[in-house]
């Protein structure tokens, strides 16, 4: 039965999911715009395929992401070498970030709007140029920050120390940076912590705090997005300074 199929399970999860956001948009549109509802059609295959989609991802978190995270983890945590635990660590945030498609989107975005704003030179070189200065950027800063949340983890720091620290640079920066490059460099962080790179980073960090004698992974093993989500931000600001 269909009942007693785990994928069915987790579509009918996904649509429990998103059925607040369409009855809300559903009652707006109906009782408060007082328009009917466009394309009826579109809207139900749009939707459909958020459903699937959103089943689909969360099953591929589960089946690869997760276990792939954790395992690597624990595995470099037996072998005992500090220095090839933290170049992982850096190489994973920086991959994921760089990957994220909203960091993409939002790159490509910055680049046109400033492009637009004389802020670089309007050519289509010039623009890609930015974006991916952008794009490296803010992967740098989450390799950054997952080293560090790393090192917090086997040192047994606790988690509010980088944090605070982030936040600090952030304060002391922000009156300095340019004010065309604030917002996006607020923005940098949600970005960046998005759809491939909070999976993998969270399973790094308890597959790690797992492995690692004395370390709860509770209390251990979550804290690195977190700090991943303020880097961008100390490291965007630099970005704008320094063009």
């Amino acid at each position: 039965m269909l009942t007693n199929n785990p994928f069915a399970k987790r579509l009918f999860s996904s649509f429990l999911d998103l059925a607040p956001i369409l009855a809300v948009v559903l009652v707006f549109q109906i009782l408060v715009i007082r328009q009917p509802v466009p394309d009826v059609a579109n809207l139900m295959i749009g939707t459909l395929f958020v459903v699937l989609g959103l089943t689909l991802f969360i099953q591929g978190l589960e089946q690869s992401l997760f276990p792939l995270g954790e395992s690597m983890a624990y595995a470099f945590a037996r072998k005992g070498s500090l220095l090839w635990l933290l170049a992982f660590a850096f190489c994973l945030g920086f991959g994921a970030a760089v990957a994220e498609p909203a960091l993409i989107a939002v790159a490509e975005k910055a680049a046109n709007i400033a492009s637009t704003g004389n802020i670089i030179e309007q050519t289509q070189i010039a623009r890609d140029s930015y974006a991916l200065g952008l794009r490296i950027t803010v992967a740098l800063s989450v390799g950054f920050a997952i080293l560090i949340g790393v090192l917090r983890i086997i040192r047994g720091w606790p988690v509010y120390y980088p944090v605070f620290c982030a936040y600090g640079c952030v304060a002391v920066m922000t009156p300095f940076a340019p004010a065309e490059i604030i917002g996006i460099a607020y923005d940098s962080g949600g970005i960046a912590t998005s759809t491939i790179t909070v999976p993998l980073v969270t399973a790094l960090g308890v597959g790690l705090a797992t492995a690692i004698k004395g370390r709860n992974p509770m209390t251990d093993g979550f804290g690195l997005v977190v700090f991943a989500s303020l880097t961008p931000m100390v490291f965007v600001m630099a970005f704008g300074m320094l063009i």
